[in-house]
């Protein structure tokens, strides 16, 4: 199985910045694709950003120019560094990743999310 862990949620004031961290574990070959999606009250779940072994990464329209998607792949981990944080980014935020496991079975996998409320 793997496991993903995410922290860095809270509550900021708009304007303001948070970090998010999501370390991965378990039985992992490879990673392909670590990322973030969110979803907030009453709308589906979204992709926010995600960065694939190669290095290559996406972005939601709305985050743009706002927050940073990186990888360590030594630490099996991603982050999301989310600055000029608005009301509108208020939701849960999950971790996904596509691994290819060390039975050598593809999966996609989830966090169990962290809260981000952005307000004064």
């Amino acid at each position: 199985q793997v496991q993903l862990v995410e922290s860095g949620g809270g509550l900021v004031q708009p304007g303001g910045s948070l970090r998010l961290s999501c370390a991965a574990s378990g039985s992992i070959f490879s990673i392909v694709d670590m990322g973030w999606y969110r979803q907030a009250p009453g709308k589906q779940r979204e992709l926010v950003a995600s960065k694939n072994s190669g290095g290559g990464t996406k972005y939601a329209d709305s985050v743009k120019g706002r927050f940073t998607i990186s990888r360590d792949n030594a630490k099996i981990a991603v982050y999301l560094q989310m600055n000029s944080l608005n009301s509108e980014d208020t939701a849960v935020y999950y971790c996904n990743a596509r691994v290819y496991t060390a039975y050598r079975k593809w999966g996609d996998y989830w966090g169990k999310g962290t809260q981000v409320t952005v307000s004064s």
